[in-house]
């Protein structure tokens, strides 16, 4: 299936990923030991943990709850969990076990390879289309379960996807449903 990402352009954006640490943690005690971090508790109860390989932004909340944003990919995801787990055990946290990394998201682009009739898409289709509030049709699309944004262009944003091979069954379904109203040109 990794050709067609190539035929259609598909590029994953960004991959949401939640994990727990299994314990409450030391938000304070995080910002003692660690530079690439960002706490602001009157205005936001998680500490931002940044990353420069792979360049990722993981929240931590003293519940031991973590949000991971900004992968490329969920095998990066998994990798800056992974990471930010390694450097605050060698730091003397203590974390029981390694958590279990949850892809919760993903958002990509991809291309139709011709531009999308979408006027028509919004009479024969079932998508939300107001130009005047939004440039592009809206899909939700069922199976698997994602939101297409299809723009006139040809492009398009897909979102709510839990893995790369729904992004790519998504990408491939659409691109069958518009060719078979002749909604590509």
């Amino acid at each position: 299936m990794k050709t067609n990402a190539n035929k259609y352009k598909i590029m994953i954006q960004n991959t949401v990923a939640t994990a727990s640490l299994g314990t409450n943690i030391d938000l304070i005690a995080i910002i003692k030991n660690f530079r690439n971090v960002e706490y602001r508790p009157n205005k936001f109860p998680g500490l931002v943990f940044r990353l420069k390989h792979p360049k990722t932004a993981t929240l931590i909340f003293s519940t031991g709850k973590m949000v991971c944003t900004g992968a490329k990919s969920a095998k990066l995801a998994r990798r800056a969990v992974r990471k930010v787990v390694r450097e605050l055990k060698e730091a003397g946290f203590i974390i029981p076990g390694n958590p279990d990394v949850v892809i919760q998201n993903m958002v990509a682009s991809a291309h139709l390879g011709g531009g999308a009739d979408i006027e028509t898409m919004a009479d024969i289709l079932d998508v939300m289309y107001e130009p005047e509030q939004f440039p592009g049709a809206v899909y939700r699309m069922k199976e698997p379960k994602t939101v297409l944004l299809i723009f006139s262009s040809g492009s398009l944003v897909i979102t709510g996807a839990k893995s790369e091979k729904h992004v790519y069954e998504a990408v491939e379904k659409i691109h069958g449903i518009l060719l078979e109203n002749d909604l590509i040109y």
